[in-house]
């Protein structure tokens, strides 16, 4: 063994063993491509995986294609050991996103290819796709063409593929890097002469990153009515495809979650009646503790305008609809505005216009309110009674609107999930803001 590699053999061992990834890659940047194929077939599989993870992704692509395939294949089921993803999982955030790059598109088919759904997650982590990320969904077994295939040839290829890629009914057109030049469907090759060109019959693909939201893809994708998209990664290499059926999981697991967390809780994860006691009150007690203690702040507000209460005791008999309706009022917007941010037709640069919008629709449903609880207020309680109900419906609404309509676009803002702004926790905050107003109307207007 030579000196040279014999040096950076310690030092990797070295920095394996202190968890510096960082000075390790470090060493291997400035480590000659030969030397890094000798010291990656000499370490046992787990060291290997761990420094073959750290290399630049153009060098990387060069050592997995000259070792031979018993190394080949030894590395791959390194990387996608539960020991080796625990590494990199344990890194702080900022650390794993500078570490864990896209791997070679080759690698990365080779490592996805044929694993099962849980198997294909551990490896995505390991790859660098988060959890929501399209690259977590997306399916390796896609059959890939190039420009200047003949039809026929196209076709034969399909047919022999047909049992094994997840679907042969969108076929992407790549280069000979892997680029995605185009895509083209089967039927268009079906209705084609057999000597025509792939080229001559693809069009312009939409496709997705696969470090793109999976939940935004997949409601683009069944928007556009496709029947999968080309996934690729940074350099546009294709590396995989995202199905119907896929972008359809998908759409329902984030509608499952965000209606779960719209009644403060969280999601089962699995049939209600196979799902433990003990796992449904897990799902239901925080937002229930939070919510209560919340909800302190509308007593408080109470027991400051006692005294008020306690000369016009009529005002207690409408605490229960000024606060139901603010608290309506501002699910209603919430709910909207949550739908919009999914579906991409509210970016959070829009909280403005929205809580213009907002505050409008509040107004508009604040005068109606309120001029039919003016009306009736007037008639059985007295003039003075009605106009404290219409200009507290009037501002209660207007202000839950514009509040329902701006809270979840702060919250993804802030990186957190909209829907977290549950309807709940926007209702406890309407009712406390909500009696503010109506008792400080109703001091104004009474003389109280």
């Amino acid at each position: 063994m030579s000196d040279a590699l014999e040096l950076i053999e310690e030092l990797s061992e070295e920095k394996i063993k202190n968890s510096d990834f960082d000075g390790l890659r470090r060493i291997l940047a400035n480590t000659r491509t030969g030397l890094l194929i000798d010291l990656i077939e000499r370490q046992p599989p787990k060291e290997a995986a761990v420094i073959y993870r750290l290399l630049e992704k153009g060098r990387a692509l060069n050592v997995f294609e000259a070792l031979d395939s018993r190394h080949q294949k030894l590395l791959l089921d390194a990387l996608r050991a539960n020991e080796v993803t625990a590494i990199f999982d344990g890194l702080d955030p900022d650390d794993r996103a500078t570490l864990l790059e896209e791997m070679p598109a080759k690698v990365a088919q080779r490592m996805l290819r044929g694993l099962p759904r849980n198997e294909r997650e551990l490896t995505s982590s390991l790859l660098g796709y988060s959890k929501d990320s399209v690259g977590r969904w997306m399916s390796p077994e896609v059959l890939t063409l190039h420009p200047d295939y003949t039809v026929a040839k196209a076709l034969d290829l399909a047919k022999q593929a047909a049992r094994e890629k997840e679907t042969i009914y969108t076929l992407p057109v790549v280069d000979a890097q892997r680029v995605l030049v185009g895509v083209v469907s089967l039927r268009d090759l079906i209705i084609a002469d057999d000597n025509a060109r792939v080229g001559d019959l693809m069009a312009v693909s939409d496709f997705a990153y696969t470090h793109d939201n999976a939940e935004r893809a997949a409601r683009e994708q069944l928007d556009l009515s496709h029947i999968a998209i080309p996934v690729v990664d940074a350099e546009r290499r294709v590396v995989g495809i995202l199905t119907f059926d896929d972008a359809a999981e998908i759409i329902d697991a984030a509608d499952t979650q965000d209606s779960a967390r719209s009644g403060a809780a969280e999601p089962l994860g699995q049939p209600y009646l196979s799902t433990s006691i003990f796992a449904i009150v897990r799902s239901r007690v925080v937002w229930l503790l939070v919510l209560a203690i919340s909800a302190i702040l509308t007593v408080h507000v109470l027991d400051i305008f006692e005294a008020t209460l306690a000369q016009v005791v009529t005002l207690a008999l409408f605490v229960p609809l000024l606060t139901g309706t603010g608290g309506n009022t501002g699910n209603q917007a919430a709910t909207t505005v949550t739908r919009a941010l999914a579906l991409g037709d509210v970016r959070t640069r829009d909280a403005l216009v929205v809580a213009g919008r907002e505050m409008r629709v509040g107004a508009v449903l604040g005068l109606t309110l309120g001029a039919i609880a003016f009306l009736l207020g007037t008639l059985v309680y007295g003039y003075e009674l009605g106009v404290v109900l219409g200009l507290t419906l009037l501002s209660v609404c207007t202000m839950a609107a514009t509040v329902g309509g701006i809270m979840p676009i702060f919250a993804k803002k802030l990186g957190a999930d909209p829907a977290v702004f549950s309807n709940p926790f926007i209702s406890t905050f309407c009712d406390s803001t909500g009696l503010l107003i109506y008792f400080g109307i109703a001091k104004a207007v009474l003389g109280i």
